[in-house]
Formats: C-alpha cells, sequence, structure tokens
C-alpha cells in the first residue's frame, strides 16, 4: 500500500495559513475521492477540504485548532497500489494533487463569502490564555465586539474554544438585548447606506416547531441579498415578449442538437443571446458604480443563477458572452450549470459578472423581482413560457390565436439606470426574440 500526505490547501493569494477547525474523518476511516476530511478556517471564510484520494486516514499531522502553513502536511493517507511506498517515493504531481484540487473548492468558498468586513476600531487577537480562530476573529471585527468582551464569551470547542456557532449564539443575543445608547455623532450622508440594521423581531417557538440552523453559503446569500437591497433603490419593469418563434424553432432543433452534441438545447441560451445583443445596443446597462463614478464595463460578462440541490443558489459567469454564437452559449450554459450543481466550478467562473439572469420560469413561476448583483446595477428574471389567447394582425384583418408568451422581469439600479433605459432595455430584449430567426441552424 502506498502513502501520500493531504497538505493544508492554497487559499488565495494574501492567505498563508489555515485553522484546523474540526476532523470530519477519524484514524482508520475509509475516504473516497473528493470526500470531505475536515473543516479549516481563514480570515475570510471556513470551508469543507476535499481529499484528492481514495483510501484510508492512517494518520492525523495536525489537530483542531492548530495553525497550519499552506503546503504543510496535515495528514497521511493510504491509497491502493500495485507496490508499498512512501510518500518521498510518490511522484511529486501526485502528492501535490490534494492540494490542488482542494484549493480550488476553498477558493469558491472564498469568493462567495462576504468580504465587506470592516473593523469599527475593534483590534482582536489570540491571547496567551485563549486561542481564537480566524473566522471568530473575522466576526468579532465585523460586529465591533472588543478584546475584553470577547474574553467573556463562553466557549464550548475543544477547551473551551470559542467556535462559530458560539458567536452565532452570543451575536444574537447581543443585538437583541437592550443596549445603552451612545452619545450622538453626525455620521456623513455618504455612509448612510452602512449604519447597522435594526434588530430582527424575536420568533415566537414553541414545542412543535422545528429549528433549522442556516449553513455557510445560505448565510453568505442572505447577507449579500440585504446589502444589495440597502446599496441600490431597486426599480422593476415588465414586458410580456411573443416567443413562439422561438418556441417553434426549439422543437424542431432539440432533438436534432441533442444527437449531434449529446446536450439539451434549452430556451436559456437563447433568451441570453437576445440579453447579450440588447448590451450592446444599451452598454450603459453593462456599468459599475465606484463612488461618483460610472465604470463602462467593457466586457459582457452573463452571470446565471442556478439552483443548487440544496436549495441555495450559485452564480456562474459566462464570460465574454458577446463573443459567443447561440452554440457557444448552448455549450457554456449546460456546462456551467452542470458544474454548480455537482459543486466542481473553479473560482474564477463565480466572479467578474456585468449583468445576470434568473430563469423563474423553470419553476413556473410567471414573473419575478430579482435582487441586483452588486456591485452590478441590472439583472433579469425570465418568466415561464405559457400559451395564451392573443390577437393577431394581418394584412386581411385581425383575429384571435394561440401564442406562446412569457413575461421579462427588469431590476434596476434607479441611482444610474432611469426608467427610460430600464424600460427601453427590457423592450429590445423582447423585440429581438419575437424577431427570431427561425431559418438558422445551430
Amino acid at each position: 500500500m502506498a502513502t501520500v500526505e493531504m497538505v493544508m490547501p492554497k487559499m488565495g493569494e494574501s492567505i498563508m495559513e489555515g485553522t484546523v477547525l474540526t476532523w470530519l474523518k477519524n484514524v482508520g476511516d475509509t475516504i473516497e475521492e473528493e470526500e470531505s476530511v475536515l473543516e479549516v478556517a481563514t480570515d475570510k471564510v471556513d470551508t469543507e477540504v476535499p481529499s484528492a484520494h481514495a483510501g484510508v486516514l492512517k494518520e492525523i499531522l495536525a489537530n483542531e485548532g492548530d495553525v497550519v502553513e499552506v503546503g504543510k502536511p496535515i495528514a497521511i493517507i493510504e491509497i491502493d497500489g500495485a507496490s508499498g511506498g512512501s510518500v518521498a517515493e510518490a511522484p511529486e504531481k501526485e502528492v501535490s494533487a490534494a492540494a490542488e484540487k482542494a484549493s480550488a473548492i476553498v477558493d469558491e468558498a472564498i469568493n462567495l463569502h462576504s468580504t465587506a468586513a470592516t473593523t469599527n476600531g475593534s483590534n482582536v487577537q489570540s491571547t496567551e490564555a485563549r486561542f481564537y480562530s480566524p473566522l471568530v476573529l473575522n466576526m468579532a471585527k465585523e460586529e465591533g465586539i472588543p478584546q475584553g468582551e470577547l474574553d467573556t464569551i463562553p466557549g464550548t470547542g475543544k477547551d473551551g474554544r470559542v467556535t462559530k456557532k458560539d458567536m452565532l449564539s452570543y451575536i444574537a443575543s447581543r443585538k437583541s438585548a437592550p443596549a445603552i445608547a451612545p452619545a450622538a455623532t453626525p455620521a456623513p450622508k455618504q455612509e448612510t447606506a452602512s449604519r447597522p440594521a435594526p434588530a430582527p423581531m424575536p420568533v415566537s417557538i414553541n414545542g412543535e416547531d422545528e429549528i433549522i440552523e442556516m449553513d455557510r453559503m445560505r448565510k453568505m446569500i442572505a447577507e449579500r441579498m440585504v446589502a444589495s437591497k440597502q446599496i441600490s433603490p431597486h426599480v422593476t419593469s415588465f414586458v410580456e415578449a411573443d416567443v413562439t418563434n422561438v418556441v417553434k424553432w426549439r422543437n424542431k432543433m432539440k432533438n436534432v442538437f441533442k444527437e449531434r452534441e449529446g446536450q439539451s438545447l434549452t430556451f436559456t441560451p437563447i433568451f441570453m443571446e437576445a440579453i447579450v445583443k440588447a448590451i450592446k445596443d444599451y452598454p450603459m446597462i453593462n456599468v459599475q458604480i465606484d463612488g461618483n463614478n460610472i465604470v463602462k464595463k467593457g466586457s459582457v460578462n452573463i452571470g446565471l443563477a442556478v439552483a443548487l440541490p440544496t436549495g441555495n443558489l450559485i452564480v456562474p459567469v459566462i464570460h465574454n458572452a458577446d463573443q459567443l454564437n447561440l452554440l457557444g452559449l448552448t455549450k457554456r450554459v449546460n456546462d456551467l450549470a452542470k458544474r454548480a450543481r455537482a459543486n466542481q466550478l473553479k473560482p474564477d467562473e463565480l466572479s467578474g459578472g456585468t449583468y445576470t439572469i434568473s430563469n423563474v420560469g423553470s419553476f413556473g413561476n410567471v414573473m419575478g423581482t430579482p435582487i441586483i448583483m452588486q456591485p452590478q446595477v441590472a439583472i433579469m428574471a425570465l418568466g415561464a413560457v405559457v400559451k395564451k389567447p392573443a390577437v393577431i394582425e394581418t394584412p386581411e384583418g385581425d383575429f384571435i390565436g394561440i401564442r406562446h408568451k412569457m413575461f421579462l422581469s427588469h431590476s434596476y439600479d434607479h441611482r444610474v439606470v432611469d426608467g427610460a433605459l430600464g424600460g427601453m432595455f427590457v423592450r429590445r430584449v423582447a423585440d429581438y426574440l419575437e424577431n427570431f430567426n427561425v431559418d438558422q441552424t445551430v
């Protein structure tokens, strides 16, 4: 049997170490390839680290609470091999495979996590008497908890260490407790959006209720959605588009495409192509705000909201979508959606978006009012395609016919996108769909 080292994965350019929070496997346990082995904390996020090899956990080299430099060994895994061997005899590429695979997942977690923490004058750190993980220290900084207060928080972790659950429980009770009002200090008007949110209303709980703790991703989604509403004044415009030509063309081409490419031809890339064309016509939709400046983006990078089996949401990005034809968009959409649901996306595939699409129609919803992905200024929800009776104009007169229609919901940041631009943009998307070329191939 051969053995390989599992090392602390690389977790971003500025992160040189991680703290072992919890071992999810014990010595002697069997490990599947890419199965999570331990939970690691950095100053940005806590995340599970997977193994790049299937085998048996032979030895744990880093205890819970240990701070380990990136690249240093944390465990020994015994793997199947034709002949006996050791770490020293294993090829260098094989030895480093765990770090490379794990780094992608850790980087993804870091990119998803909000990095808008503020110190609020707090300068907290571990002391000789008590150790705090980077995640706990970051939470204390975000909440403005001073060192003296942090030292009084009871810990339920190993050796009395404060865990994430301890911090969340303490922060919740801290916010709900009455506080002494500090002396009034005028704040600059531009900082209004960064004022602390009001404490949530208390929830009444009885024996029939079930309490489910939010997972890490759900907390991050909640933080980002609340922040977006605080940052951007949202306005939503709606247009109902006749997509009969699109439906007929897809019905004609989907089987041909499936046989030729081995993939499904969905409506999403067709709608995305129309949105990309409209962005070219109205480039001021493809902007971001930097203080008092408007940054007009040179690339058209389309984010696509994907629902995960866990019920959470992730938004992979198709970079330079304006340089892809319908075939290219279709393959990229299928690939990203598949790997998003399998948690196989790379960090750079989750960043850099300039405009986002949310296909609420896939859940049978006819329309929605999506929340903007910061720092973007607009997002479009695609409603369900439904059959409706409609008035059809012809040279011989008007008559009633059955048409395929859908609602396009365009939410935009009213700081820089006025109703005229926001409305004309969504109307232009509808125009491209209604005038879809049914003679084209894919």
